[in-house]
């Protein structure tokens, strides 16, 4: 499998520090079974990991406040206790959702350093494709933790390519969840175009990402949401992510893409109801590599994000991701190894049994990402095998989410061939 690559990883050991709690849906066991998988299968043949950078506090105040940044400092230490009512009322802190621990300033912090290297070696021309799958925290507000992210690194990311020489970078966010976070710090900002596919905001945390929200009065279009319903499955998925994105990317033409990778869509996760299998979000992340390729000269910053199948979801997903950031891409019907499997079992004894369910032996769930592309509003039947119901709900998506965006780039929101 080794061949010339353009692409980096972004890795450190001490992404195993930001570790809630035994109990907790994020568990950076997801993270080790990542890596050690991708090793397993040759993927990291050849690579030597770029460490995160490591910034001090000022990198962070692009986004967050200084009080919030110091009360995260002082709640992680020894005595931070004493204040947990204050931390959880003022900044979300010490809450069922973001526990305190120990070092989490520290640990976060690292996070952020992780994207602001992979933003470099891209700006820096050393490669075109960057991935750091201990990112993603796209739910941290300017002054408040939120959905397990304290620090949102892929907008201080962002920020960094914004101060050094971008002025138009597209962020596009294939969370589950909405990518909260990252489309308020933009805004008003008419250089950062955010785009998010996520559950439908009526159905899951944090209840925003309508189709209406599409950024402020200073940037009016440069937020598209397009939140699809519960039980969705690739096809209709995929329909929905081409009848929305290529158009907005190709009007907008970044010069980079930011991509918040997280894995939660998948079928097998516990804390959200969309029916994506691995190649559904392995043709997610490829359609947006490839839109890197086409608009941006190649150049992608990928995270991580979600994901709570820390076992047997996310080291599968997030190992195609590396290798698509590598050019290395992994057949789904490849077995994975005995060793890595038992390895795998051992570590889900050190987590929480609603998130550890048993390791899968394949890249892939033999999910189809066949789609039918969008063609108006033509009232044309379901294909075959498609559920009418879901299909007329994601055809609804897709012309609320045009309706509200497409005109603000001069684009015909009925004309499929925009």
């Amino acid at each position: 499998m080794p061949e010339t690559t353009t692409g980096a990883v972004i890795w450190s050991d001490g992404f195993e520090a930001y570790r809630w709690a035994r109990e907790h849906p994020m568990n950076p066991v997801r993270l080790v079974l990542t890596m050690s998988l991708a090793t397993s299968l040759g993927v990291l043949d050849g690579i030597d990991p770029l460490p995160p950078v490591d910034i001090d506090d000022t990198a962070l105040t692009v986004v967050h406040t200084r009080q919030y940044i110091d009360a995260v400092r002082e709640a992680g230490r020894p005595e931070g206790g004493r204040h947990r009512a204050i931390y959880e009322q003022l900044y979300g802190l010490g809450d069922m959702d973001n526990p305190i621990f120990p070092g989490m300033h520290e640990a976060a912090r690292m996070l952020v350093g992780g994207s602001i290297a992979g933003a470099q070696a891209i700006a820096r021309g050393q490669v075109r494709r960057a991935v750091n799958i201990g990112g993603g925290m796209h739910h941290a507000m300017a002054g408040r933790a939120a959905g397990f992210c304290v620090y949102n690194d892929c907008a201080i990311a962002i920020d960094w390519l914004l101060e050094h020489g971008y002025d138009r970078v597209a962020y596009i966010d294939i969370d589950a969840h909405h990518g909260d976070g990252v489309e308020r710090a933009f805004a008003d900002d008419p250089r950062v175009l955010t785009v998010s596919l996520h559950q439908h905001p009526a159905t899951l945390w944090p209840g925003t990402g309508w189709p209406t929200e599409i950024g402020g009065s200073g940037a009016a279009g440069s937020a598209a949401n397009i939140a699809l319903m519960p039980g969705i499955v690739d096809s209709l998925w995929l329909r929905a992510f081409h009848a929305v994105v290529p158009s907005l990317i190709g009007e907008f033409k970044p010069q980079i893409i930011v991509s918040q990778c997280g894995a939660d869509s998948h079928a097998a996760d516990p804390l959200t109801d969309l029916q994506l299998t691995v190649e559904g979000q392995r043709a997610a992340i490829l359609a947006m590599r490839d839109l890197a390729d086409k608009y941006c000269e190649g150049r992608w910053l990928a995270v991580g994000g979600g994901g709570y199948g820390v076992v047997n979801v996310v080291p599968r997903i997030w190992t195609h991701l590396i290798a698509a950031a590598l050019g290395r891409e992994v057949d789904p019907a490849t077995r994975i190894g005995d060793e890595w499997m038992a390895r795998a079992r051992d570590l889900a004894a050190t987590v929480d049994p609603a998130y550890a369910a048993d390791p899968v032996d394949l890249m892939g769930d033999g999910g189809i990402v066949d789609y039918a592309p969008w063609d108006g509003d033509s009232g044309a039947d379901p294909p075959p095998g498609v559920e009418e119901r879901s299909f007329r709900q994601t055809d609804r998506t897709i012309l609320a989410t045009r309706r509200a965006v497409f005109p603000l780039h001069g684009l015909d929101p009925e004309d499929p061939r925009d």
